[in-house]
């Protein structure tokens, strides 16, 4: 009898009712629906600059600002722009070279959710926390309520010699 109970909870997930809901939820990835893609229009800055894959979001951890009304790099009206920030290098595959991104959290709103991205591309620990993307950098700023991050380039990494 327990053996029946056990199997019959596992079977909930797909009831329909499940599959329903999920599909009210909208699109699964960031960018994924061809109405939201949000290109830059240069040829230099290749991709969709509301999609997690986008080549500046490297190292992003939190949500895109792209999608709240700023853009790749500035706030949504509204928002403060943290200046604290942590930095990655992320390769254009436009040029083939590296860039130096500043990310920058925008500060003084309520985080929603959307466009929320998790890349750890070249993440840090803790005890190197100007390359660590897992601290709210809302520092500075009148509110220290995080919204959203902006990626901004700093200019064009060194090449190191192999």
């Amino acid at each position: 009898m327990l053996g029946t109970l056990l199997a019959g909870t596992a079977t909930l997930p797909l009831l329909p009712v499940a599959r329903a809901g999920a599909a009210d939820s909208g699109p699964a990835n960031p960018g994924s629906s061809k109405d939201s893609a949000i290109s830059s229009g240069n040829l230099q800055d290749p991709g969709d600059q509301t999609s997690c894959d986008y080549w500046r979001y490297c190292a992003i951890d939190g949500s895109l600002c792209s999608c709240y009304g700023g853009t790749v790099t500035s706030c949504p009206p509204g928002l403060e722009m943290s200046p604290i920030t942590w930095i990655g290098t992320c390769h254009n595959p436009a040029d083939e070279r590296n860039y130096i991104i500043s990310y920058n959290d925008c500060c003084g709103g309520v985080a929603q959710g959307r466009c929320a991205c998790q890349r750890n591309e070249g993440d840090r620990p803790v005890v190197r926390p100007q390359n660590n993307n897992e601290i709210t950098w809302c520092f500075q700023t009148k509110s220290q309520s995080y919204t959203c991050t902006v990626a901004i380039i700093l200019g064009v990494a060194l090449d190191q010699k192999k």
